[in-house]
């Protein structure tokens, strides 16, 4: 076997770690929500704000929060869980420009592979909560509802938050996605979107009222 061959065998193995870390770690701190946003927003913005406020309403109503791990919307999720004095989980991601992981992480799970920690949010959260954000935002928010578009997941509440900012996407979505027949009217009712952070708290906790909570949604068989 040549260098090359005996490094892609490695790979599995570090691949199947984190994994392994994922599994073990994360059903502790279910139920769980998940709050995705920019790494670029500043400490005391207005989002900055919501989210640090979000985080300690969904703390004050049983969940643990889980972040990216940076900074940012992260860092003020992670910040407002913390302060409430509830678990604190960041997700960090291992990038050439290194993302330095948040003071306000309680626990901490360190990724290399992008794919390993996105199967972790989706398995482990019972919703998600997305501030405005750009490509890393978009990328979980599209690929969370396109799984549960193709039923490959069981839906759950995944909240867009600031009509303003994302009034734009949602334009596109109707004017030319769904006016081109390239999505249908119910994928539209996938996810919401709110201004309101009291609002996410009565929409997550609402849901599984309805739907019965499950501490580990389940992928579809196939």
């Amino acid at each position: 076997m040549d260098k090359i061959d005996v490094q892609e065998t490695w790979r599995i193995f570090k691949i199947m770690s984190e994994f392994v870390d994922g599994f073990e770690i994360l059903p502790n701190y279910q139920p769980a929500v998940t709050i995705f946003g920019s790494a670029k927003t500043k400490p005391g913005s207005m989002y900055y704000k919501l989210a640090e406020k979000t985080a300690g309403l969904l703390v004050n109503s049983g969940f643990s929060i889980i972040t990216g791990g940076g900074p940012g919307i992260m860092e003020a999720a992670n910040k407002g869980a913390k302060r409430a004095g509830g678990k604190s989980v960041g997700l960090n991601i291992q990038l050439p420009s290194e993302q330095k992981p948040n003071r306000f992480i309680t626990t901490l799970l360190s990724f290399r592979y992008f794919f390993c920690r996105k199967v972790m949010f989706a398995k482990y959260s019972t919703a998600f909560v997305i501030f405005p954000g750009g490509f890393g935002t978009l990328d979980e928010f599209f690929e969370n509802v396109t799984l549960v578009q193709t039923n490959r997941i069981e839906k759950f509440p995944i909240i867009l938050v600031g009509r303003k900012y994302w009034q734009g996407l949602m334009h596109w979505l109707n004017h030319t996605v769904l006016a081109a027949g390239n999505i249908s009217k119910k994928d539209l009712f996938i996810f919401c979107i709110v201004d309101d952070v009291q609002e996410i708290d009565r929409i997550i906790k609402k849901f599984y009222h309805m739907n019965g909570y499950k501490s580990t949604r389940k992928t579809k068989k196939t």
